[in-house]
């Protein structure tokens, strides 16, 4: 009798978690690569939101980095996507998604657009995506991509990251995926009470910090995360921030 409750136990557990990671739900190219991608790096590593796995499975990975380096695509790692920019490799896309603790509802301001991977991401989980890409030809591809798969929640502004995107603020959450010297002032005033961000801090060529910041009452506490290396945030001069 015994041995039958817990055999009763383990179909319950196993009931709640298939829906955490259901791949037979999306179509698409490979997809066993995908899946491969997802047990190993993203499960694998700690990442528990169903959301966030889901979304990592969902999001097709190769249509977003040029087609010479397609087969690298499942690969754990940032790869080239032109203008000498990278797209960050899934665990990190993963993990500083997971770290937003999103909801259905958030609005989120993404700093720096790149291919529109992690925008994509973004908007299989929240309710809208504002991303801001400074190099005119990686924002329009990406525009362009982002309508043919049919996202109608992110909308794409050229401009610089620097300053944000005031008119639609504030947002409960604020992704940067490049790297200025310190924490822009105008993303801390664009975050909402509550919100959270999740940005890259330090110089080119040194070692650069993940940081975590959330607002309560007005003010912001910042938590160091780990050592990262991004590409730098650029100014409209093509200098550095």
């Amino acid at each position: 009798m015994k041995s039958l409750q817990n055999f009763s136990w383990l179909l319950v557990f196993l009931t709640v978690l298939t829906p955490i990671f259901s791949p037979a739900q999306y179509p698409g190219e490979r997809k066993s690569e995908r899946e491969a991608l997802v047990r190993t790096y993203i499960i694998g590593k700690g990442i528990e939101d169903s959301a966030v796995i889901n979304a990592l499975f969902k999001v097709e990975r190769h249509l977003f980095v040029p087609s010479e380096i397609k087969p690298y695509a499942y690969h754990d790692q940032p790869l080239p996507i032109g203008e000498g920019q990278t797209i960050s490799q899934p665990s990190l896309v993963a993990f500083m998604t997971d770290l937003l603790d999103l909801k259905k509802t958030d609005k989120v301001l993404e700093i720096g657009t790149g291919s529109g991977y992690q925008a994509a991401i973004l908007a299989e989980i929240v309710d809208s995506v504002f991303s801001v890409e400074i190099i005119e030809n990686l924002g329009l591809n990406a525009q362009k991509l982002l309508k043919k798969l049919g996202y109608r929640n992110i909308q794409i502004k050229i401009g610089d990251g620097y300053i944000g995107w005031a008119e639609h603020s504030p947002f409960n959450a604020i992704i940067v995926t490049c790297a200025p010297s310190d924490v822009p002032k105008p993303l801390q005033d664009q975050l909402a009470e509550g919100g959270r961000m999740v940005i890259p801090v330090g110089e080119k060529d040194k070692v650069q910090e993940l940081v975590l910041l959330r607002k309560h009452k007005g003010k912001l506490k910042q938590e160091t995360i780990l050592p990262v290396r991004f590409v730098p945030m650029l100014k409209e001069n093509g200098r550095r921030y």
